[in-house]
Protein backbone atom coordinates (compact mmCIF):
# COMPACT_ATOMS: atom_id res chain seq x y z
CA UNK A 1 0.00 0.00 0.00
CA UNK A 2 1.30 3.42 -0.91
CA UNK A 3 2.31 5.46 2.13
CA UNK A 4 0.23 8.41 0.88
CA UNK A 5 -2.88 6.37 1.61
CA UNK A 6 -1.95 6.46 5.28
CA UNK A 7 -2.03 10.26 5.58
CA UNK A 8 -5.24 12.05 6.43
CA UNK A 9 -6.39 15.23 4.77
CA UNK A 10 -4.81 17.18 7.65
CA UNK A 11 -1.45 15.54 6.92
CA UNK A 12 -1.49 13.29 9.99
CA UNK A 13 -0.20 9.75 9.72
CA UNK A 14 -2.80 7.03 10.29
CA UNK A 15 -1.30 3.78 11.61
CA UNK A 16 -2.29 0.48 10.05
CA UNK A 17 -4.39 -0.64 13.02
CA UNK A 18 -6.62 2.43 12.67
CA UNK A 19 -6.99 2.03 8.90
CA UNK A 20 -8.11 -1.59 9.02
CA UNK A 21 -11.68 -2.38 9.91
CA UNK A 22 -10.37 -5.50 11.65
CA UNK A 23 -6.73 -4.93 12.74
CA UNK A 24 -6.55 -8.45 14.21
CA UNK A 25 -7.33 -10.31 10.99
CA UNK A 26 -4.29 -12.08 9.57
CA UNK A 27 -2.78 -10.46 6.48
CA UNK A 28 -0.91 -13.68 5.67
CA UNK A 29 -2.21 -16.73 3.86
CA UNK A 30 -3.70 -19.56 5.90
CA UNK A 31 -0.77 -21.79 4.90
CA UNK A 32 1.80 -19.18 6.00
CA UNK A 33 0.09 -18.84 9.37
CA UNK A 34 0.14 -22.61 9.90
CA UNK A 35 3.86 -22.76 9.07
CA UNK A 36 4.55 -19.87 11.48
CA UNK A 37 2.45 -21.55 14.17
CA UNK A 38 4.32 -24.84 13.83
CA UNK A 39 7.65 -22.98 13.94
CA UNK A 40 6.70 -21.13 17.14
CA UNK A 41 5.34 -24.32 18.69
CA UNK A 42 8.69 -26.06 18.15
CA UNK A 43 10.61 -23.04 19.43
CA UNK A 44 8.34 -22.82 22.48
CA UNK A 45 8.73 -26.50 23.38
CA UNK A 46 12.52 -26.48 23.01
CA UNK A 47 12.85 -23.24 24.95
CA UNK A 48 10.57 -24.42 27.76
CA UNK A 49 12.39 -27.74 28.11
CA UNK A 50 15.88 -26.22 27.86
CA UNK A 51 15.40 -23.29 30.22
CA UNK A 52 13.24 -25.38 32.54
CA UNK A 53 16.09 -27.87 32.84
CA UNK A 54 18.59 -25.14 33.69
CA UNK A 55 16.27 -23.78 36.38
CA UNK A 56 15.51 -27.25 37.76
CA UNK A 57 19.18 -28.20 38.09
CA UNK A 58 19.82 -24.86 39.83
CA UNK A 59 17.10 -25.48 42.40
CA UNK A 60 18.89 -28.67 43.42
CA UNK A 61 21.64 -26.57 44.93
CA UNK A 62 19.92 -23.21 45.40
CA UNK A 63 21.68 -22.52 48.72
CA UNK A 64 25.09 -22.94 47.09
CA UNK A 65 24.50 -20.81 44.01
CA UNK A 66 27.22 -18.24 43.46
CA UNK A 67 26.49 -14.68 42.29
CA UNK A 68 27.16 -15.32 38.61
CA UNK A 69 25.10 -18.52 38.72
CA UNK A 70 22.17 -16.50 40.04
CA UNK A 71 22.41 -14.25 36.98
CA UNK A 72 22.36 -17.33 34.75
CA UNK A 73 19.20 -18.59 36.47
CA UNK A 74 17.61 -15.17 36.03
CA UNK A 75 18.32 -15.25 32.31
CA UNK A 76 16.71 -18.69 32.10
CA UNK A 77 13.67 -17.36 34.02
CA UNK A 78 13.29 -14.50 31.52
CA UNK A 79 13.57 -16.88 28.58
CA UNK A 80 11.13 -19.32 30.16
CA UNK A 81 8.73 -16.46 30.85
CA UNK A 82 8.71 -15.48 27.18
CA UNK A 83 7.99 -19.10 26.20
CA UNK A 84 5.30 -19.84 28.78
CA UNK A 85 3.54 -16.47 29.06
CA UNK A 86 3.87 -15.12 25.53
CA UNK A 87 4.24 -17.85 22.93
CA UNK A 88 0.91 -19.66 23.56
CA UNK A 89 -0.93 -16.47 22.54
CA UNK A 90 0.92 -16.10 19.24
CA UNK A 91 0.77 -19.85 18.48
CA UNK A 92 -3.00 -19.90 18.94
CA UNK A 93 -3.34 -16.72 16.88
CA UNK A 94 -1.36 -18.11 13.95
CA UNK A 95 -3.32 -21.37 13.94
CA UNK A 96 -6.58 -19.39 14.23
CA UNK A 97 -5.57 -17.16 11.30
CA UNK A 98 -6.32 -14.07 13.43
CA UNK A 99 -5.62 -12.53 16.85
CA UNK A 100 -8.54 -13.81 18.94
CA UNK A 101 -7.71 -12.17 22.28
CA UNK A 102 -8.87 -8.59 21.54
CA UNK A 103 -7.22 -5.38 22.63
CA UNK A 104 -6.80 -6.44 26.26
CA UNK A 105 -4.96 -9.59 25.21
CA UNK A 106 -2.92 -7.56 22.73
CA UNK A 107 -1.75 -5.16 25.43
CA UNK A 108 -0.96 -8.02 27.83
CA UNK A 109 0.99 -9.92 25.18
CA UNK A 110 2.91 -6.78 24.16
CA UNK A 111 3.72 -5.99 27.79
CA UNK A 112 4.88 -9.54 28.59
CA UNK A 113 7.11 -9.78 25.52
CA UNK A 114 8.67 -6.38 26.16
CA UNK A 115 9.07 -7.05 29.89
CA UNK A 116 10.87 -10.38 29.54
CA UNK A 117 12.87 -9.10 26.56
CA UNK A 118 14.21 -6.17 28.58
CA UNK A 119 14.87 -8.50 31.50
CA UNK A 120 16.97 -10.76 29.28
CA UNK A 121 18.99 -7.93 27.76
CA UNK A 122 19.69 -6.21 31.08
CA UNK A 123 20.65 -9.54 32.66
CA UNK A 124 23.16 -10.09 29.86
CA UNK A 125 24.43 -6.55 30.40
CA UNK A 126 25.06 -7.35 34.06
CA UNK A 127 26.77 -10.62 33.08
CA UNK A 128 29.04 -8.79 30.63
CA UNK A 129 29.97 -6.28 33.35
CA UNK A 130 30.73 -9.16 35.69
CA UNK A 131 32.97 -10.78 33.07
CA UNK A 132 34.66 -7.43 32.40
CA UNK A 133 35.48 -6.71 36.04
CA UNK A 134 36.50 -10.29 36.78
CA UNK A 135 38.98 -10.42 33.90
CA UNK A 136 40.09 -6.80 33.54
CA UNK A 137 39.94 -5.83 37.23
CA UNK A 138 40.96 -8.87 39.27
CA UNK A 139 40.17 -7.34 42.67
CA UNK A 140 36.46 -7.40 41.76
CA UNK A 141 36.22 -11.12 42.47
CA UNK A 142 37.37 -10.63 46.06
CA UNK A 143 34.38 -8.54 47.13
CA UNK A 144 31.53 -9.88 45.01
CA UNK A 145 29.10 -11.49 47.44
CA UNK A 146 25.82 -13.36 47.10
CA UNK A 147 23.72 -10.42 48.29
CA UNK A 148 25.19 -8.24 45.51
CA UNK A 149 23.62 -10.57 42.97
CA UNK A 150 20.20 -10.20 44.61
CA UNK A 151 20.60 -6.42 44.52
CA UNK A 152 21.32 -6.73 40.80
CA UNK A 153 18.20 -8.87 40.39
CA UNK A 154 16.11 -6.18 42.06
CA UNK A 155 17.52 -3.55 39.70
CA UNK A 156 16.97 -5.74 36.63
CA UNK A 157 13.33 -6.52 37.40
CA UNK A 158 12.57 -2.93 38.45
CA UNK A 159 14.12 -1.64 35.23
CA UNK A 160 12.09 -4.08 33.12
CA UNK A 161 8.82 -3.32 34.93
CA UNK A 162 9.37 0.43 34.62
CA UNK A 163 9.94 0.50 30.86
CA UNK A 164 7.36 -2.17 30.03
CA UNK A 165 4.66 -0.42 32.09
CA UNK A 166 5.31 3.16 30.95
CA UNK A 167 3.01 2.76 27.90
CA UNK A 168 0.07 2.16 30.26
CA UNK A 169 0.69 5.59 31.80
CA UNK A 170 -0.36 7.27 28.57
CA UNK A 171 3.15 7.82 27.22
CA UNK A 172 2.86 5.03 24.68
CA UNK A 173 0.85 1.92 23.90
CA UNK A 174 0.90 -1.61 22.54
CA UNK A 175 -0.65 -2.38 19.16
CA UNK A 176 -1.12 -5.16 16.60
CA UNK A 177 1.70 -5.98 14.20
CA UNK A 178 1.01 -5.16 10.52
CA UNK A 179 0.39 -8.86 9.78
CA UNK A 180 -2.34 -8.96 12.47
CA UNK A 181 -1.57 -12.07 14.51
CA UNK A 182 0.85 -10.61 17.06
CA UNK A 183 1.21 -7.45 19.11
CA UNK A 184 4.13 -5.24 20.04
CA UNK A 185 5.11 -1.79 21.27
CA UNK A 186 3.35 0.89 19.24
CA UNK A 187 6.34 2.05 17.19
CA UNK A 188 4.00 3.96 14.87
CA UNK A 189 3.40 6.62 17.53
CA UNK A 190 6.60 8.30 16.37
CA UNK A 191 4.92 9.00 13.03
CA UNK A 192 2.07 10.85 14.70
CA UNK A 193 3.61 13.37 17.12
CA UNK A 194 6.76 14.79 18.69
CA UNK A 195 5.73 13.24 22.01
CA UNK A 196 5.55 9.88 20.29
CA UNK A 197 9.01 10.38 18.83
CA UNK A 198 10.41 11.29 22.26
CA UNK A 199 8.86 8.17 23.79
CA UNK A 200 10.24 5.84 21.11
CA UNK A 201 13.69 7.45 21.25
CA UNK A 202 13.82 6.92 25.02
CA UNK A 203 12.77 3.28 24.59
CA UNK A 204 15.42 2.73 21.91
CA UNK A 205 18.18 4.31 23.96
CA UNK A 206 17.50 2.83 27.40
CA UNK A 207 16.21 -0.57 26.26
CA UNK A 208 18.50 -1.28 23.29
CA UNK A 209 21.32 1.14 22.44
CA UNK A 210 22.70 1.70 25.95
CA UNK A 211 22.67 -1.96 27.10
CA UNK A 212 24.12 -3.09 23.76
CA UNK A 213 26.87 -0.46 23.96
CA UNK A 214 27.80 -1.67 27.47
CA UNK A 215 27.96 -5.28 26.25
CA UNK A 216 30.12 -4.39 23.24
CA UNK A 217 32.43 -2.24 25.39
CA UNK A 218 32.89 -5.00 27.97
CA UNK A 219 33.74 -7.74 25.51
CA UNK A 220 35.98 -5.47 23.46
CA UNK A 221 37.98 -4.71 26.61
CA UNK A 222 38.03 -8.39 27.55
CA UNK A 223 39.41 -9.42 24.14
CA UNK A 224 42.12 -6.75 24.39
CA UNK A 225 43.00 -7.89 27.93
CA UNK A 226 43.18 -11.55 26.91
CA UNK A 227 45.50 -10.80 24.01
CA UNK A 228 47.76 -8.77 26.28
CA UNK A 229 47.88 -11.33 29.08
CA UNK A 230 48.21 -14.62 27.18
CA UNK A 231 52.01 -14.77 27.40
CA UNK A 232 52.01 -13.61 31.00
CA UNK A 233 49.63 -16.38 32.13
CA UNK A 234 51.87 -19.01 30.50
CA UNK A 235 54.50 -18.34 33.21
CA UNK A 236 52.10 -19.01 36.11
CA UNK A 237 51.53 -22.33 37.84
CA UNK A 238 49.04 -24.91 36.60
CA UNK A 239 46.23 -23.90 38.93
CA UNK A 240 46.29 -20.27 37.77
CA UNK A 241 46.48 -21.41 34.15
CA UNK A 242 43.47 -23.68 34.64
CA UNK A 243 41.53 -20.86 36.28
CA UNK A 244 42.41 -18.59 33.38
CA UNK A 245 41.27 -21.20 30.86
CA UNK A 246 37.96 -21.64 32.70
CA UNK A 247 37.37 -17.88 32.83
CA UNK A 248 37.99 -17.67 29.08
CA UNK A 249 35.61 -20.55 28.45
CA UNK A 250 32.88 -18.94 30.52
CA UNK A 251 33.48 -15.62 28.81
CA UNK A 252 33.05 -17.28 25.41
CA UNK A 253 29.73 -18.70 26.58
CA UNK A 254 28.58 -15.27 27.76
CA UNK A 255 29.68 -13.69 24.47
CA UNK A 256 27.81 -16.31 22.44
CA UNK A 257 24.67 -15.80 24.52
CA UNK A 258 24.80 -12.04 23.95
CA UNK A 259 25.60 -12.49 20.26
CA UNK A 260 22.69 -14.93 19.82
CA UNK A 261 20.28 -12.54 21.52
CA UNK A 262 21.40 -9.52 19.50
CA UNK A 263 21.42 -11.41 16.19
CA UNK A 264 17.85 -12.52 16.88
CA UNK A 265 16.62 -9.08 17.89
CA UNK A 266 18.55 -6.61 15.73
CA UNK A 267 16.58 -7.32 12.49
CA UNK A 268 13.38 -6.73 14.44
CA UNK A 269 14.84 -3.54 15.94
CA UNK A 270 15.77 -2.28 12.46
CA UNK A 271 12.24 -2.86 11.14
CA UNK A 272 10.81 -1.22 14.27
CA UNK A 273 13.01 1.86 13.89
CA UNK A 274 12.00 2.08 10.23
CA UNK A 275 8.34 1.85 11.27
CA UNK A 276 8.90 4.66 13.77
CA UNK A 277 10.99 7.09 11.74
CA UNK A 278 10.98 5.88 8.14
CA UNK A 279 8.22 4.76 5.79
CA UNK A 280 6.50 1.92 7.66
CA UNK A 281 4.26 0.97 4.74
CA UNK A 282 7.26 0.40 2.49
CA UNK A 283 8.01 -2.84 4.38
CA UNK A 284 5.98 -5.68 2.79
CA UNK A 285 3.83 -7.48 5.35
CA UNK A 286 5.19 -10.89 4.33
CA UNK A 287 8.71 -9.58 5.00
CA UNK A 288 7.84 -7.89 8.31
CA UNK A 289 6.81 -11.19 9.87
CA UNK A 290 10.30 -12.72 9.42
CA UNK A 291 12.16 -10.48 11.93
CA UNK A 292 9.32 -11.04 14.40
CA UNK A 293 9.63 -14.82 14.16
CA UNK A 294 13.43 -14.60 14.41
CA UNK A 295 13.19 -12.47 17.57
CA UNK A 296 10.81 -14.99 19.15
CA UNK A 297 13.47 -17.69 18.75
CA UNK A 298 15.97 -15.89 21.03
CA UNK A 299 14.75 -17.66 24.17
CA UNK A 300 15.76 -21.04 22.72
CA UNK A 301 19.45 -20.30 22.11
CA UNK A 302 20.91 -20.19 25.60
CA UNK A 303 20.39 -23.82 26.68
CA UNK A 304 21.71 -24.89 23.25
CA UNK A 305 24.83 -22.77 23.78
CA UNK A 306 25.37 -24.31 27.21
CA UNK A 307 25.40 -27.78 25.65
CA UNK A 308 27.51 -26.89 22.61
CA UNK A 309 30.21 -25.32 24.79
CA UNK A 310 29.82 -28.25 27.23
CA UNK A 311 29.73 -25.87 30.17
CA UNK A 312 30.49 -28.15 33.12
CA UNK A 313 28.48 -26.35 35.74
CA UNK A 314 26.06 -27.45 38.40
CA UNK A 315 23.55 -25.11 36.80
CA UNK A 316 23.57 -27.48 33.83
CA UNK A 317 24.68 -30.76 35.41
CA UNK A 318 23.95 -32.70 38.61
CA UNK A 319 26.09 -31.80 41.60
CA UNK A 320 27.99 -35.08 41.76
CA UNK A 321 31.27 -34.14 40.10
CA UNK A 322 34.50 -35.44 41.56
CA UNK A 323 36.66 -33.19 43.71
CA UNK A 324 39.25 -32.89 40.98
CA UNK A 325 36.63 -30.99 38.98
CA UNK A 326 35.58 -28.73 41.86
CA UNK A 327 37.16 -25.67 40.27
CA UNK A 328 34.98 -26.07 37.20
CA UNK A 329 31.75 -26.59 39.08
CA UNK A 330 32.30 -23.73 41.50
CA UNK A 331 32.18 -20.91 39.00
CA UNK A 332 29.52 -20.66 36.35
CA UNK A 333 29.45 -17.22 34.87
CA UNK A 334 27.85 -17.80 31.52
Amino acid sequence: MDSELNVSSQGEYIPHYQQDEDPFASKLSKEADIVAGIYLLMIGILSTLGNGYVIYMSTQRKKKLRPAEIMTVNLAVCDLGISVVGKPFSIIAFFSHRWIFGWSGCRWYGWAGFFFGIGSLITMTVVSLDRYFKICHLSYGTWLKRHHAFICLGIIWSYAIFWATIPFAGLGSYAPEPFGTSCTLDWWLAQASVAGQAFILNILFFCLVFPTAVIVFCYTKIIAKVKASTKEVAHYDTRIQNTHILEMKLTKVAMLICAGFLIAWIPYAVVSVWSAFGRPDSVPIKISVIPTLLAKSAAMYNPVIYQVIDCKSTCCRPGNLQKKNSLKKSRYDC
